[in-house]
Order: structure tokens, then sequence, then C-alpha cells
């Protein structure tokens, strides 16, 4: 019987991945999460019979889930004070972790990266306690989500705008361009971590760095479900933050999951792919495609006092399309499409 840990398992990516190891899996998974962002497992799961076992609940009629809602440094604390924890405390002989997948961070959109950027630096904390740990458990491969805001920002403005190559961050070199905030920071220096992690302790690790990444159930505080809402209630004025001409690179969960698992399959020593579509989408262009699905055609308002980030921010696909044989499946349309369709739902549960 193996062994799969993720960490932050209830946030968006967290309980996709949670979902791609039951269909991919007969296996057992440990999940953590504090809820502080993330969603309760009853509320996502197919099968969310459950039981509650000491501080824990085991989900799901095979038993193959076991959550523990606890920060996840405190989780790894106790690994490290007692390796035999896991087996004394819940009857889980664990020699050796499988994959494990690394999702817990201080995470939120725009108005959270630049509004509370010292919060958003706690990930280096939660970080260090991780690769600490994993430097020493040794698991069979490890995932590390790291962020297209590792990328220089100043190769993401409005005059120097270009589809961002994996090759534009060089952790092995001289120098760095300064990545987006503190999470950008706190990302980057994840990855370097996760070298020393494949060089100094022999451990099959990549690091993915999604753009924007999309889909049904990502919470309303993200800007594509929340643009979906709001035109389903066909909201007039349509207010966007900043011009709305900044621009992103949306791709679906579904893809997402895809290719981080294809990389676990292909890449060992701790660098970084890009995931997207390599494509630029502006917040105007997104508006204009979700009213065009609920047949309006709004006042497009900017709010330029608003959070709005780099100018344009997109990926260079062909490093991973040469090296994996991999590209999206989901075209934009397709994925957004799905979004409304969900929040018109949504909308008619609201008015029943």
């Amino acid at each position: 019987m193996k062994y799969h840990l993720v960490t932050g398992a209830c946030g968006f990516v967290g309980r996709n991945t949670v979902k791609q190891l039951l269909k991919r899996t007969n296996d057992i998974i440990l999940m953590v999460d504090d809820l502080s962002v993330g969603t309760h497992p009853s509320t996502w799961l197919e099968d969310s019979t459950r039981k509650n076992f000491k501080d824990i609940e085991i989900f799901g009629k095979d038993e193959r889930l076991f959550f523990w809602k606890t920060d996840i440094r405190k989780f790894l604390n106790k690994l490290q004070e007692n390796s035999n924890w896991l087996k004394s405390e819940y009857g889980l002989n664990i020699e050796r972790f499988a994959d494990v997948f690394h999702f817990a961070a201080i995470v939120g959109g725009r108005a959270k990266i630049e509004g509370d950027p010292m919060a958003v630096a706690l990930d280096l904390s939660i970080d260090a306690e991780f690769f600490n740990w994993i430097a020493k458990a040794k698991p069979e491969r490890v995932l590390y989500p790291s962020s297209s805001a590792a990328y220089p920002i100043n190769l993401q403005t409005e005059n120097n705008a270009i589809a961002l190559k994996e090759s534009d961050i060089n952790i092995d070199g001289y120098t760095l361009g300064k990545p987006d905030m503190t999470y950008g920071w706190t990302k980057l220096t994840g990855e370097y971590l996760a070298k020393i992690a494949a060089q100094h302790y022999g451990i099959s690790i990549v690091c993915i760095r999604p753009f924007s990444g999309y889909g049904e159930d990502q919470d309303l505080s993200y800007p594509v479900p929340a643009i979906a809402a709001r035109a389903a209630r066909k909201e007039n004025p349509f207010e966007v933050w900043g011009t709305g001409k900044q621009g992103r690179d949306f791709v679906h969960i579904d893809d997402v999951m895809d290719c981080m698992f294809l990389a676990m399959d292909k890449i060992h020593d701790g660098s970084a792919i890009n995931i997207g579509s390599g494509k630029l989408t502006t917040f105007i262009d997104l508006i204009k495609l979700f009213a065009s699905f609920a047949g309006y055609n709004p006042t497009i308002k900017p709010l330029v006092d608003k959070p709005m980030g780099v100018h344009s921010r997109y990926s260079d696909m062909s490093y991973v399309k040469e090296k994996l044989g991999w590209q999206p499946k989901i075209s934009l349309e397709e994925g957004m499409r799905r979004v409304y369709d969900v929040a018109v739902e949504r909308l008619k549960k609201l008015s029943d």
C-alpha cells in the first residue's frame, strides 16, 4: 500500500489533486489543511462518507482519505519529533511517503498580495519546514508549486511584454530578476530549495509555474468565477480593476492536473516548467466573452484605483511541448463556458 501526502489539500489546486489521486490510484491519501482558505472535504468529495477517529476525519467507504485540520507546520513538527507518530497514533505504518504535493501556503488574490505582503511572506516559514522535512523523510517524489509570479516583473510591463520562458529565471546563474512582491519571492526561494533538495539530498522533485489557473469549483474571491457570476447577473456597468487592458494566461485546472502528473513522471532534478495556454487574454476580453454567454453588451467601467498587478503575464509553452510532448486541451471558450454554466446554476439556486 502506498501513502500520498497533500498539504493545503482543501484549496482549489489541492482538492483537484486529491480527486485525481482517487481516480489514478488505489492508495491512501493524507490531507492536511487548516481551512483558513480551503473548504471542508465534505463539501467537495463525491463520497463524503466519514467517521471521526481521535482528532482526524476519515472519508470514503473505502477509508482511503485521512484529514487533519491543522497548520502544516504543526503536522510536520510532530513527524520530525517522532518518526513513528502516524503509526503509534493512527495505525498508519508509513515507512516512506510515495508522492507528496505541497500546496499549503498563504494565498489570495491581488488585493491580498499587495495589501498584506508580510502575511504572504509567511510562506517562507511554511516552505522552510516542508523542505527540511523532505530532506530527512525522502519521499519517492515531490511536487512543488511555484508560480508565474516568480518571473521578473520587468518582462511584464506595457512596453516590454514577452511570452515568459523557463530560462528567464536562472536559479543557477549570478543574476535574478525581481519577482512579483513577496508572493513571487517566496516561490522563487522555494524553487531554489527544490534544486538543493534534488542535488544535495537526492529527492525526486519538480516545480511547476502555473499561470492563471481557473475552474468550475474555484472560489469567488478569484477573478474568473467572480466575473462569470457578475455576467450571469447581467451587471451593467461592468466594473474591472485597473484599466482592464492588463492580460493574463488562463489555463483550466484539468489541464494543470494533466501536465502536473506528467511532469512528475518525467522531471526529477528540481527544475521548473510553465503550465499555461501560451495565449494572452485581457480582462476586457474576458468580460466580453462572459457577456456574450449571457447575451448582453455591458458598459465596462475601469477602476484605476484598484490593484491591477503587472500589465502582461503569459507563458511560452515551447519547452514543455518539446520536453513533455504536452499542450493544453481545453480552449478558453470551452473552459470559460463551463465556469459560466456553473455560475448560472448557482444564481438559479439563490433565486429559488
